[in-house]
């Protein structure tokens, strides 16, 4: 059993939205498809952290969310800036539920148990310009999930693994609202997508005022999800 991680599939199935239009991403579902089955068996448990499907409504994705479906593994969703998808908890699990999707979860102001680690996250927001009137209002919003979804899982006894979409760092720009909550809870491993092509080496990958980055976007990763535990 193990945990792993990979964000932005930006699958299309459902729309017409070719990936195939941007450098590396050619035939990125059938290369994602190869390396998924190479490492994941269905005892694992995959993180998904956000940008899934193009579609812009529940029907629109479905067919992304049956392909996902048809892989091994448990699989955790969190939102991405492009999951225009994304709706109440409750219909997106009536939907997965009636739409036979067994094996996904969605990530949002809740956690999931892993051993005895706590898989938590939120999608977070932008590090530029947040503090314009209604970008402060979208992160404090964001930050406070995050928060919520870390006393979830240190009230039942887990230490948090934190997975966000947007970077809480990027380059030399902070979200000091998101980082204050890694800190206080004292966060040790914080993985995000989000982040594609030239813009990789901006990326923060490795150890920052004690909180370990890794930026685990498709691209980045090459679409082979990544072991976390």
């Amino acid at each position: 059993m193990s945990l792993f991680v990979i964000g932005d599939l930006h699958l299309s199935f459902g729309v017409n939205k070719p990936m195939d239009v941007f450098s590396g991403w050619k035939d990125h579902d059938s290369i994602l498809q190869r390396e998924w089955l190479a490492r994941i068996t269905p005892e694992d448990t995959v993180v998904l952290a956000g940008d899934t499907s193009w579609g812009m409504t529940l029907e629109e994705a479905l067919p992304d969310f049956q392909w996902i479906e048809a892989l091994p593994g448990r699989k955790i969703i969190l939102k991405g800036n492009h999951d225009y998808w994304w709706t109440s908890m409750t219909k997106m699990n009536r939907f997965f539920e009636e739409n036979g999707l067994h094996s996904l979860h969605i990530l949002h102001n809740n956690h999931y148990a892993y051993g005895q680690y706590g898989i938590c996250g939120t999608r977070g927001w932008v590090n530029m310009d947040y503090q314009e009137p209604a970008n402060a209002k979208v992160n404090a919003r964001e930050a406070q999930r995050l928060e919520v979804s870390l006393c979830a899982a240190e009230q039942a006894g887990l230490k948090p693994i934190v997975f966000l979409h947007y970077p809480p760092i990027y380059a030399g720009n902070c979200n000091y609202e998101m980082l204050d909550v890694l800190w206080k809870h004292h966060v040790e491993e914080c993985y995000y997508g989000h982040v594609h092509g030239s813009s990789h080496r901006h990326a923060i990958n490795g150890l920052r005022d004690a909180v370990h980055y890794h930026l685990i976007s498709g691209d980045f990763l090459q679409f082979a999800p990544r072991n976390v535990l």
